[in-house]
């Protein structure tokens, strides 16, 4: 009853069912750190159009939750489309959005239109892509491009921009048929593409992933570089960077590591529980504690905290044994070129908190 009523009734919770993760466009835009046009600022004008606010209150059609859960944090948008050759018959389309998908297939392609932005969600989604990767894939091109690194011969004919719905369209279809060796490379990530034709220096993938929404610091980029299971809610980076904006305290590269693995320690209990990471305000030491002891298996706060570590450790030593080295890890420069709004992002706090972090992880 208790964790039931907190999850129906606390504030933690209640913006997850009003917005869901798409209340977060609007505070990053704030923030300056919601990355756009391929992280080249932090911030979109007219982002209003594509936030949740504006979705939950022009679009939204249905919400939906995980299998028992009450919270209802999944937002359906209803787009409705006339049909061309049909006077007053429309299609309308359920399509599922968050802050992700709003990011990647949004800012970061200068996207403000609402419904072309669901258009481009909805691309993405039939074929079975990944939204982040794609989005961030497309940017890349898009500056590419722009750059003159690659030219319309590479892009089979499209004419690549920001905010141009249609051709992005268009180039998801080629991801997905991949008719010349351009597409192919996309199609492989933004590591891949960039590594054949350049532009590195501007592809925003990290660890081999592509970037997710938050250019907020330092520990969002250490969290993406790190993670055991390479993702951005790993550790909550973004937060710990939020913390020291506020604060107006800045923590050093080893602070910020220990911080962060602290935090992933914890996550890992979480996930061991199948806790939903949005009810992790709600699952604390003395709730995980009560839990075990009623389903017989009591544990002490040390031996819960130890369970932790471990877990951390077993996959790190999945992660080097199929060839991961924190040494091996590189930094796109446009992450240092975009102030972010908590401290500033340099190579040599990047460097030195990763040298801490195999020296704290892998015992290098």
């Amino acid at each position: 009853d208790h964790i039931y009523n907190e999850a129906v009734e606390s504030p933690v919770m209640k913006k997850y069912h009003d917005l869901g993760t798409a209340g977060n466009v609007s505070a990053l835009n704030k923030m300056n750190a919601l990355p756009t046009r391929n992280l080249q600022s932090g911030s979109l004008e007219n982002a209003d159009k594509i936030s949740g606010e504006y979705l939950a209150e022009n679009y939204l059609g249905r919400r939906i939750a995980c299998g028992h859960c009450p919270v209802g944090c999944i937002h359906l948008a209803a787009l409705r489309e006339p049909y061309e050759d049909e006077p007053y018959f429309f299609k309308t389309t359920m399509i599922s959005y968050d802050f992700e998908l709003i990011y990647a297939l949004g800012s970061t392609l200068g996207i403000t239109d609402p419904e072309n932005m669901l258009r481009l969600i909805d691309s993405v989604e039939k074929p079975g892509l990944d939204a982040m990767s794609t989005g961030v894939v497309l940017a890349w091109a898009t500056e590419a491009l722009e750059r003159g690194i690659v030219t319309t011969a590479e892009t089979d004919g499209l004419e690549l921009k920001w905010g141009d719905h249609k051709a992005y369209m268009e180039a998801i279809n080629k991801i997905t048929s991949q008719p010349n060796d351009f597409y192919k490379a996309l199609a492989k990530g933004v590591a891949h593409a960039s590594s054949v034709y350049g532009g590195e220096d501007f592809a925003l993938a990290f660890g081999g992933n592509e970037m997710a929404g938050y250019h907020t610091g330092p520990a969002a980029y250490l969290n993406y570089l790190l993670g055991a299971r390479n993702s951005h809610l790993d550790s909550g980076g973004y937060g710990i960077d939020q913390e020291m904006a506020k604060n107006n305290k800045p923590l050093t590269p080893k602070e910020v590591i220990d911080k962060t693995l602290t935090e992933e320690y914890w996550r890992q209990i979480l996930s061991g529980m199948v806790v939903c990471f949005f009810a992790r305000g709600i699952y604390t030491m003395e709730v995980i504690k009560e839990a075990l002891r009623i389903c017989g298996m009591p544990k002490t706060e040390e031996e819960i905290n130890e369970i932790g570590r471990e877990i951390h450790a077993l996959k790190y030593k999945f992660k080097k044994r199929e060839g991961f080295k924190i040494k091996d890890l590189k930094i796109a420069k446009r992450a240092f070129e975009t102030k972010s709004p908590s401290i500033e992002i340099t190579e040599e706090f990047m460097r030195e908190a990763l040298d801490y972090a195999e020296k704290k992880i892998c015992g290098e």
